[in-house]
């Protein structure tokens, strides 16, 4: 009897794609989460009664729990289990989540929200390694992670547009509708995630030492990354913070070298193509965070539009949900990462050019070339990183290799927020005239142009290396339990 013929290199089966879909619930969660929330400020302002520093900490308190516990999260499915952690913390993520819709006082939300950004640090990584430990590298794991940032992308998109249209019913909803789809991709994900992952236990016990100086770190930088925003609030506790972030990450670095059984093994670190994928994707991240929060301010604060007539404009940035699946992967296959993710940079970095010289009287149709370059630069670069990242990275690694890249944008979204927001302040003065803050707009677009051309340069230094690829291969397959 012959041998039935090989499915393609790059089609999944049902079961496959039953699971990517779960995981992309997730993420499209996560993104419409944030963006839902951005565009419900003011209606939560206006019903809580909140000073403007509460309100900022209602954000700044979600990407502190991110960024904070990002690392340990990461690291913690490839020791506990990326099927246990990504089902432990998507139900604590609805809970919270609910928490924030029934809040009456400023405190009790900003509360929800960082225990939100801790429940999301440590389920976007198992996500993510779910997908690269049960896809070999190639054709198939390139689509799933291709889909998988489209997915994210539009999340993000959407949840502008989803949050307009929720604040105007009540600003709770905003929580509630979070916890609706979450319980949807929970009772999903306990079906069709498939329970084969085994621990990769340490035999000498878990590096505590390691786990305490790394989060209390990055919760420290991330801190003082944040305070940024707020010159006028003195240098004191952000030059403070910062180094006590360097102390905790010289010490973690210290502990890990003599650890038996290191929570990060620093060796991963000497990988030139995943440094410069984490430093690209810290830079992008970056540069589009702080661009997205300069047009909406823009477009409503100067130009009076409305919460959801921003929001459509940005809509067609979400072209990547389209592009990312279908276009990229022919052009990784052909191109190879390196190339595509600098072409996408590139765009990027024109997307930002073209906007530097916004007016007054600027019409949609002159900040049109902006929005569809910018979308399809995301297509083409978000998703590569992602590839980028991850290939070439042993199994028992993948979660950590994930929680250094969400780290990465997670520390890039601040970093960029916080420079587009002192730059605006620095430049705008104490004038309050229109052109005054137009001028202040201008000087802050300068920082996502510059985020984007030097992500453009980190990602130009490897493509001199062997076939522009990401890397090398792993000698030895990564077990595809979905193939």
């Amino acid at each position: 009897m012959s041998t039935p013929p090989s499915p393609p290199a790059d089609r999944m089966g049902g079961r496959a794609w039953g699971m990517l879909l779960v995981l992309c619930g997730a993420i499209f969660l996560e993104g419409i989460d944030v963006a839902m929330l951005n565009v419900a400020l003011p209606s939560i302002r206006a019903d809580l009664g909140l000073t403007t520093g509460s309100l900022s900490w209602v954000m700044s308190s979600y990407v502190l729990g991110y960024g904070g516990f990002m690392l340990l999260g990461g690291r913690a499915a490839d020791l506990l289990g990326r099927r246990r952690m990504f089902l432990l913390w998507l139900g604590v993520f609805i809970v919270f989540s609910g928490l924030g819709g029934f809040a009456t006082e400023g405190w009790v939300l900003i509360v929800a929200r960082f225990v939100t950004g801790v429940a999301s640090a440590f389920m976007a990584p198992a996500g993510l390694s779910i997908i690269t430990t049960n896809f070999a590298e190639g054709p198939r794991r390139n689509r799933a992670l291709l889909v998988y940032a489209g997915t994210a992308a539009a999340g993000f998109s959407l949840g502008l547009v989803v949050g307009g249209l929720l604040a105007e019913i009540s600003w709770r909803w905003v929580f509630f509708a979070p916890v609706i789809m979450a319980s949807a991709v929970l009772a999903a994900a306990l079906v069709l995630i498939p329970d084969g992952d085994r621990p990769h236990r340490r035999a000498r016990g878990f590096d505590l030492a390691g786990a305490v100086t790394v989060t209390g770190a990055m919760m420290v930088l991330v801190f003082a990354v944040v305070r940024l925003e707020d010159p006028a609030g003195g240098w004191g506790w952000t030059a403070g913070a910062l180094a006590a972030g360097v102390a905790l990450l010289a010490a973690f670095v210290a502990i890990e070298r003599r650890s038996a059984s290191p929570l990060v093994r620093l060796g991963v670190l000497r990988s030139g193509p995943l440094v410069r994928a984490n430093l690209g994707a810290l830079l992008f991240g970056g540069s589009f965070f702080g661009f997205q929060f300069l047009v909406v301010l823009y477009l409503q604060e100067l130009r009076g539009w409305s919460s959801l007539q921003a929001a459509l404009a940005l809509l067609v940035v979400s072209i990547d949900a389209v592009l990312a699946p279908t276009l990229t992967p022919r052009l990784v296959n052909r191109f190879g990462n390196v190339r595509v993710i600098f072409g996408g940079l590139c765009l990027a970095s024109l997307a930002y050019a073209l906007f530097l010289p916004i007016g007054l009287d600027w019409t949609y149709a002159a900040m049109f070339p902006t929005m569809i370059i910018l979308g399809l630069g995301f297509a083409l670069a978000y998703g590569p990183l992602t590839i980028a990242a991850t290939d070439g990275v042993a199994e028992e690694e993948q979660g950590l290799a994930g929680g250094l890249l969400y780290t990465s944008f997670q520390f890039g979204s601040a970093l960029g927020l916080s420079a587009v927001t002192a730059v605006n302040v620095a430049a705008t003065g104490s004038g309050g005239s229109l052109l005054a803050e137009l001028d202040g707009f201008r000087a802050a677009l300068v920082i996502p142009f510059a985020m984007a051309v030097g992500a453009a340069a980190v990602v130009a230094s490897g493509l001199r290396g062997r076939g522009a690829g990401t890397g090398p291969r792993r000698e030895a397959p990564v077990p595809a339990g979905s193939r």
